[in-house]
């Protein structure tokens, strides 16, 4: 049981140290390169060569 409650305490500090450092910095969390909702209409995504975010849906 204290292994339970060791690890759920470090899990919590972990998250309350992402959560304070987020509003520090006032930035809003975004991916690495923004996505295709970033592309140019027509512009090829550099990854993976798609130019349309509806290339990207799955059935």
């Amino acid at each position: 049981m204290i292994e339970f409650l060791t690890v759920f305490l470090l899990i919590a500090v972990s998250f309350i140290g992402i959560a304070i450092g987020v509003i520090v910095k006032n930035k809003p969390i975004s991916g690495s390169c923004g996505g295709m909702a970033n592309l140019e209409d027509g512009a090829p995504c550099k990854i993976c060569g798609r130019t349309s975010i509806g290339d990207c849906e799955t059935n």
